[in-house]
């Protein structure tokens, strides 16, 4: 079975400059993929592009095994979209709003209470004018105009934007449920925890480029950890994490310095903690990287 999203060289070039340059990409069908970079590093350009909505300089995307360009309206009606600047149908109330859709999907809104009733939005609302909706409440009726036709591909840009810490953590469970029914999702964020509670694998863009492919566990793996030894006299010693060229790994390379550091003060050493960094530690040490391509 081919790929739920691959790219390949994917260039996309604005007259005043940014846009991405040969992003190639495989999405697993059946996994969530978060698409982490900070606002202006090409997600929401890449994401366009996969919709056919903005037509690449060069490189090619295929998406549910169609060539995004070939697909047009049959393609789109099998995928589920968030744009991350959304714009409800002026006029409409939310119910109307979610019919609309639901007929330019072409397919019946089958999960379109369960994802209203795991957000927690109040039904009374939907007979209201979406005008009047907070941000909150916009977001959620667009989370639920990705959802409700249960798709096979979820691309969602931006889409915890204005949600309040319990209804983001009912969508990231809604996430991890789309998946395990089968369901692809591709997840662009700048939040960096909503991707590591939710995403099997994370792709990093800086500039334009891909800088890292692969799991949080492997993006983890590659990173130095901080040691902080106490000693008796109640003082401490912090090993910053560094670069050691003998050692295997960035683990190594500091339970070396720590072996050394303790053996210098030998029957003083009263605590040692070892502190992995947190994934935005490890987002800005692969963007603070030269900017190879991922492997």
């Amino acid at each position: 079975m081919e790929p739920a999203i691959e790219t390949r060289e994917l260039t996309v070039r604005y007259p005043t400059g940014g846009g991405i340059e040969s992003i190639s990409l495989r999405v697993e069908r059946g996994e969530v993929m978060g698409f982490l970079g900070k606002n202006g590093a090409g997600k929401t350009t890449t994401i366009r592009v996969l919709l056919d909505l903005l037509r690449p300089d060069s490189g090619s995307a295929r998406v549910l095994g169609s060539d995004v360009r070939a697909g047009a309206g049959a393609l789109r009606a099998r995928i589920g979209y968030l744009p991350g600047d959304l714009a409800l149908p002026p006029g409409c109330t939310g119910a109307q709003a979610l019919d609309l859709f639901a007929r330019l999907q072409r397919k019946p809104p089958v999960d379109r209470d369960r994802v209203l009733d795991r957000l927690g939005f109040p039904r009374h609302a939907l007979q209201r004018s979406a005008r009047g909706y907070s941000t909150g409440m916009r977001q959620m009726i667009g989370i639920t105009l990705a959802l409700q036709h249960h798709p096979e591909l979820l691309i969602l840009d931006e889409p915890t934007s204005g949600l309040d810490p319990v209804v983001r953590d009912a969508f990231l469970a809604l996430v991890r449920e789309a998946r395990d029914g089968g369901q692809t999702v591709f997840l662009s964020s700048h939040v960096l925890d909503e991707v590591e509670r939710g995403a099997d694998r994370v792709a990093i863009v800086h500039d334009g480029r891909l800088r890292h492919v692969g799991s949080v566990a492997e993006l983890r793996a590659q990173a130095p950890r901080q040691a902080t030894l106490r000693w008796r006299d109640g003082t401490t010693t912090t090993l910053d994490p560094a670069t050691d060229g003998a050692a295997t790994s960035p683990l190594d390379g500091l339970l070396a310095r720590v072996h050394a550091a303790a053996a210098a003060r030998p029957g003083e050493l009263l605590d040692i903690a070892i502190t992995a960094p947190g994934l935005d530690e490890l987002f800005r040490a692969v963007i603070a990287r030269p900017g190879e391509a991922p492997t």
